[in-house]
């Protein structure tokens, strides 16, 4: 057992799976605890683990700035080790008790690294272990060789972060350490980013300020169109479709963050002099501002969908801390169905399983065809709950319309450990159905490719859009 169980764990890390490979080993030993004399369902779970291992993974959301942003300290509150947790596990720490003004110190640029370390110390012990935490700790492990974080390992650790951090570190970390193919990038800074690695950083266009606000100056300023009336808004909004609809892979919007999703199908009409109100700077009631974002929300759907671009739009849980709206997260699956009702012909993506109101989700995917759901940030706010609506959602859903991973992060480093995690939970999900007799082990293994890839490459047309992207303008 210990000579299996070492081939494995040291074939995982040289791949930078090592939580996958780690998990083989797992397996096993859970199996013999259980006293398991057939060997069969041990191979089983060692075929599973090596084919979730082997195939890459489509990456179906990120925030990541382009590389040339971040080498030059664009988008990252600091440039040393401390950038890992400034990306959730932040939000971890405050929750752990960490006070916000320690936090900002932690993530500034004043303080040296050993004094950073010293802010975090007496929370770490409480963080390491939760998804955020475990995701971070796989990459300073995989990226800097540091098992344990600790005082005296912090010089080597900065030392090693700034080493890595140099040109081509994005295709390193992403492409040959994580197996990922493509990523799917949501950018936080403008509506599309023309990237310089456009096949491997593919873009979504961000339709959030087009119908919430609506931000008028980020959105026409590019288009170079002047805005009175809301005919002039749908221009502008017509010009990013026509300019980046080809390049694009999806459009998307976190309006969740401030509303529910119950967008009503408001006609122009009625929308145009509320409109009018937010051009000349007058006061909106709250009922009037909804209408106005009812009705472009369907704007952008619409346009989205005579491109053939699917429509992701978060769901569940807030990113942060002391924010979070328990009941309006809870009414999200409710609202996402009501969603797939009103625009049959749409392609919706609802993202991070709603957690954690995941189990209605999953009915909402069932029933309605145009229902497609996305595991992105799930496995580091939850792995364990992750693994579980994943092995539910296999039994009880088309496997044809779920997406298993999205890292989610502006740090590129962390998508390691992120990814590392997912694989970890499809292969304890995919065991788990063929250990309870729920799948028989071809069809696990017959899973795996739609899971990590294929589904996302069909949804998303990544193909025809690789093509497009070769040949843009800005490649």
């Amino acid at each position: 057992m210990h000579g299996q169980e070492s081939r494995l764990t040291r074939r995982g890390m040289l791949m930078g799976l090592g939580a996958a490979g780690a998990w083989g080993a797992a397996a096993r030993r859970g199996r013999a605890a259980r006293g398991s004399s057939d060997g069969e369902v041990d191979d089983n779970g060692e075929a599973i683990a090596e084919a979730v291992a082997a195939t890459p993974i489509v990456d179906t959301h990120e925030h990541l700035p382009d590389e040339e942003e971040r080498l030059g300290g664009q988008h990252v509150a600091c440039d040393d080790w401390a950038l890992l947790f400034s990306h959730y596990l932040d939000s971890d720490l405050i929750s752990a008790g960490m006070s916000g003004e320690a936090c900002d110190r932690f993530l500034g640029r004043e303080l040296d690294p050993v004094a950073k370390w010293r802010l975090i110390a007496p929370y770490w012990p409480a963080v390491k272990n939760t998804g955020y935490g475990q995701a971070v700790r796989f990459a300073l492990q995989q990226l800097y060789g540091i098992d344990e974080l600790r005082e005296d390992a912090i010089p080597r650790l900065q030392e090693a972060y700034l080493a890595a951090r140099r040109p081509g570190f994005y295709r390193e970390i992403l492409v040959e350490r994580a197996r990922i193919e493509s990523c799917q990038v949501n950018y936080l800074w403008r509506p599309f980013r023309e990237s310089r690695q456009p096949q491997l950083l593919m873009q979504d266009i961000s339709i959030l300020g087009m119908h919430m606000g609506p931000d008028i100056e980020a959105y026409a300023g590019p288009a170079g169109k002047e805005v009175r009336s809301l005919a002039d808004w749908h221009a502008v909004i017509d010009w990013w479709f026509e300019r980046y609809g080809p390049f694009a892979v999806a459009v998307k919007t976190q309006a969740a963050y401030s509303r529910g999703v119950d967008f009503e199908q408001v006609p122009a009409e009625q929308a145009e002099p509320v409109f009018a109100k937010v051009v000349a700077a007058e006061p909106t009631s709250e009922l009037e501002r909804r209408r106005l974002e009812d009705h472009l929300f369907w704007y952008c759907v619409r346009r989205a969908t005579e491109q053939s671009l699917p429509v992701k739009i978060h769901l569940g849980y807030y990113a942060g801390q002391n924010s979070m709206p328990l009941e309006r997260v809870a009414a999200n699956p409710a609202e996402a169905a009501r969603l797939c009702r009103r625009a049959p012909d749409a392609t919706f993506v609802f993202m991070h399983i709603a957690y954690p109101f995941w189990q209605d989700l999953i009915a909402v995917a069932k029933h309605y065809a145009n229902a497609h759901l996305d595991m992105c940030w799930a496995w580091i706010i939850d792995p364990a709950a992750s693994t579980d609506f994943l092995r539910q959602y296999l039994v009880t859903a088309p496997a044809n319309k779920v997406l298993t991973f999205g890292g989610d992060y502006i740090p590129v480093e962390p998508v390691l450990g992120h990814a590392a995690l997912a694989r970890t939970g499809i292969i304890r999900a995919l065991t788990r159905l063929v250990d309870e007799g729920w799948l028989g082990v071809a069809d696990a293994l017959d899973l795996v490719e739609p899971l990590l890839r294929g589904n996302a490459r069909r949804i998303f047309r990544l193909e025809e859009k690789a093509r497009r992207l070769a040949a843009a303008p800005w490649a």
